[in-house]
């Protein structure tokens, strides 16, 4: 996770985050990216419902039999409002939209064969000073969204180990 230029025209203040959900420390290839960026209007706008609003990016590549899933845009709203809640995360004016893209490649491109992604656009009005929280549940979702299972309270995720010969 790093701290990224945020955009200037939405609020008069506001700050930004982007992580990647790399495969391993030595591969190159994302499971998974995304942005969350914090904004503060001491205005605060009607729309917003306070001072401050979160928007936030989260996408990640699926296998093509996944992305036709009827159920899949409710199921990425639903993991991050669970994950929000998770984390104690109080909000009120959630927004946003879970986008299927599903591609075929074609003449130089035909190689790459069919692909499919998911994309997770949301915005939400903090109630609390607590926004560690909302980055925590921003981070879940992209982690959930890449494929990696739910951390959970209680439960310890098993590592594989390969067999030495």
């Amino acid at each position: 996770m790093s701290e990224i230029p945020a955009p200037a025209a939405l609020a008069p203040y506001a700050t930004a985050l982007s992580a990647d959900v790399l495969p391993s420390r030595h591969a190159d290839s994302e499971l998974g990216t995304g942005r969350f960026v914090l904004l503060y209007d001491p205005s605060e706008p009607e729309q917003w419902g306070g001072r401050f609003r979160i928007v936030c990016f989260a996408q990640a590549p699926l296998e093509t039999d996944i992305g036709l899933d009827p159920f899949l845009a409710d199921v990425a709203w639903s993991w991050l409002v669970d994950a929000l809640d998770a984390r104690g995360a109080s909000y009120v004016a959630a927004s946003g939209t879970a986008t299927k893209i599903l591609s075929t490649g074609f003449g130089e491109l035909a190689q790459q064969g069919d692909g499919a992604q998911i994309e997770l656009r949301a915005s939400w009005t903090p109630l609390d000073p607590r926004i560690d929280a909302h980055v925590e549940g921003w981070g879940e979702l992209l982690c959930m969204l890449a494929g990696l299972p739910p951390r959970s309270e209680g439960v310890t995720t098993l590592l594989r180990r390969r067999n030495r010969d």
